[in-house]
């Protein structure tokens, strides 16, 4: 699973950032692996280009990240609530890092990559960064 931050540094081309993330992109087009995001995800993704008034980008990325090869959208499940509801008493993050673990969790994912250092005293997931 990759969770938002990732996502925005590659699709924006940020200099030092995107090619931290880039092989994993890469090889999810190439039919290597696959990506897991939320529901979660795609709202922060697509906030960026929606508050900058730019309706057809934010488009572009959502059918990118709902429609490309090797993509998946997890949506925010009962089960995914309840599992954040753990994960937030128990390492007190935010609701929405929360939901990024038991999204990973309960997708069955192999780890979360991220570049969020409020992962870092997460132990029941693999947490990649």
């Amino acid at each position: 699973m990759v969770d938002s931050a990732p996502i925005i540094y590659f699709l924006e081309g940020h200099r030092t950032l995107a090619p931290r993330f880039g092989e994993v992109f890469e090889r999810a087009a190439a039919g290597d692996l696959s990506i897991v995001i939320s529901t979660l995800s795609l709202a922060e993704v697509v906030a960026g280009p929606l508050a900058a008034g730019n309706d057809v980008l934010a488009e572009t990325y959502r059918a990118a990240l709902t429609h490309g090869q090797g993509w998946s959208v997890v949506p925010v499940t009962e089960d995914v609530a309840l599992t954040a509801a753990r994960f937030r008493v128990r390492y007190r993050l935010k609701l929405p890092d929360a939901i990024q673990l038991a999204t990973v969790v309960t997708s069955g994912a192999h780890a979360l990559i991220t570049y969020d250092r409020d992962f870092s005293s997460v132990s029941d997931v693999r947490v990649l960064t």
